[in-house]
């Protein structure tokens, strides 16, 4: 390895035009990320075309930059607007938008940066030095172990964001509903349409999440100041974002549990830093001493899923470089830079180009601490949009996300959707139903539902053969035990105020 790494920097240092294209990458990365439904998917792929004429080493550095920059970029608008640039950023508007309106934006941002960072370098690192291994790893997991994880996820929604227990799962089940729109993967056959040919193709989950939240909180904003007869409430203050080392050790085992997570999830193929994003969220609220903070403002809650879904970048190159597989959509995106200069990712590539490998390798580190000045530059100038008045700034917020959405599959449909939820996500939030448990059943809904009923089918529908599987087992077992001592503590907390209300009569 040594070697490589050698082979690796001896090449980047003798083409110093590598370092720009890093740099060049993060930036339209950032840029990409943070603007509603132009995600790094779209930055990747419109930058394929300009790769015909640099180096493949060039090429593949500046579209893991973008990778890299897009992932992180996302939270800004979802913190200082709730409105999520990509959807691996929705579970950060959670908690990073109710940290921006008490005046600790800044703070959040500054969290949100330092996990991006500390959780890429970390997936570089795992990346680097465990790919073989990592490769046979991922390919041991079967329709059991992904229906666990989506499960791992899921059976946290009681947890979210509502005192009411039966609000956050009606919120969770709603989500898994309309995750079941569309053409029955397994069968073909079409569920809930209505005989209406435009939801062939499923419900999206990009213009659900925008609509959820930014459209939402447009119309909340808007609703305040037309009930209240005055003008719109002031933008929240965000300060420079300057997070201490005493800050990060606050929130190091969140930082830790989720980089693991995002490690894990990231080497699985086709599953993504956004799944990544919402295990470690939902794992954050189940490991906390106080999960009712979540969705109010939690630190934890910006840390978890950024420390995530940035070390499952780095990852989601092992099974792309060692088995030829994409292990998120964005790296199937990439394969097309590979594939325009003849290079065929898979186990022979790691031997037969190893300068290509550890330039990789070295690159995505660099991205990681690259990042941290441009993410710097792009909370500075974002920051300034607040000062605007909100009757601009709303607007403004509804035309981007519209066009942001349209530009994702050049689909008008999307933009009703879009606005069909925003109404939906208003009334959720007017009537106290938490909006979390339902993006939740939303983005996992399907990796649960295909994985469960294939694991059936090979097992003879057998459900205790779930159970069996060593890592599909614990997994589950350990799913059911906590969401039992949720229940068991909601039920804590009613007995606690039913006794306080009997003692104040």
């Amino acid at each position: 390895m040594l070697e490589g790494l050698t082979v690796g920097l001896g090449y980047m240092l003798a083409h110093p035009l590598t370092f720009l294209f890093v740099f060049g990458g993060m930036v339209w990365g950032v840029v990409f990320g943070s603007m509603p439904g132009l995600t790094g998917i779209i930055g990747v792929a419109l930058l394929i075309p300009f790769t015909y004429s640099i180096g493949v080493i060039e090429s593949l550095l500046m579209l893991g930059s973008v990778y890299v920059g897009a992932t992180f970029g996302g939270c800004i608008t979802a913190i200082l607007f709730n409105t999520p640039g990509s959807p691996e950023a929705a579970c950060t508007s959670l908690d990073g938008y109710p940290l921006a309106k008490k005046g600790e934006g800044g703070k959040a941002l500054g969290y949100a940066l330092a996990s991006s960072a500390i959780g890429g370098l970390i997936g570089c690192v795992v990346l680097m030095l465990l790919t073989p291994p990592l490769a046979r790893l991922a390919l041991g997991f079967g329709p059991a172990e992904y229906f666990a994880l989506a499960m791992l996820g899921i059976t946290a929604i009681s947890s979210l964001g509502s005192n009411s227990v039966l609000k956050a799962l009606l919120s969770g089940v709603l989500g898994l509903a309309i995750a079941t729109v569309g053409i029955d993967p397994l069968t073909g056959g079409s569920r809930f349409t209505f005989g209406n040919d435009i939801l062939l193709s499923g419900i999206d989950f990009v213009p659900v999440i925008i609509g959820m939240f930014a459209i939402s909180e447009v119309l909340t904003r808007f609703s305040e100041r037309v009930g209240d007869k005055k003008s719109l409430p002031p933008a929240p203050q965000v300060s420079t974002p300057k997070i201490s080392w005493t800050d990060l050790l606050l929130v190091k085992a969140t930082m830790i549990r989720s980089s693991i997570i995002g490690i894990l999830i990231g080497i699985l193929p086709g599953v993504g830093a956004t799944t990544a994003s919402f295990i470690s969220y939902s794992e954050a609220v189940r490991w906390s001493r106080t999960p009712e903070k979540f969705g109010k403002g939690a630190y934890e809650g910006v840390v978890a899923p950024e420390t995530a879904n940035s070390a499952s970048v780095g990852t989601s190159l092992v099974p792309l470089l060692a088995l030829g597989i994409p292990g998120s959509a964005t790296t199937a995106v990439m394969i097309g830079g590979l594939t325009i200069h003849g290079v065929v990712p898979g186990p022979n590539l790691l031997t037969q180009n190893q300068e290509l490998v550890y330039a990789i390798f070295i690159g995505m580190i660099l991205s990681n601490i690259v990042m941290i000045t441009v993410g710097l530059k792009a909370i500075k100038y974002m920051t300034k949009i607040l000062d605007a008045p909100y009757a601009i700034i709303g607007p403004s917020i509804v035309v981007l996300c519209m066009t942001g959405v349209f530009a994702l599959r050049n689909n008008s449909m999307d933009i009703v959707t879009m606005l069909i939820f925003g109404g939906v996500g208003f009334l959720m939030r007017k009537l106290q139903y938490p909006i979390a448990p339902m993006i939740i059943g939303l983005v996992l809904g399907p990796i649960a539902e295909v994985s469960l009923r294939r694991a059936l089918l090979m097992n003879g529908y057998d459900w205790g053969a779930l159970f069996t599987r060593p890592i599909s087992g614990l997994i589950l077992y350990v799913c059911i035990a906590s969401l039992l001592y949720g229940f068991y503590g909601q039920y804590k907390k009613f007995k606690q105020s039913r006794l306080q209300l009997k003692t104040a009569n």
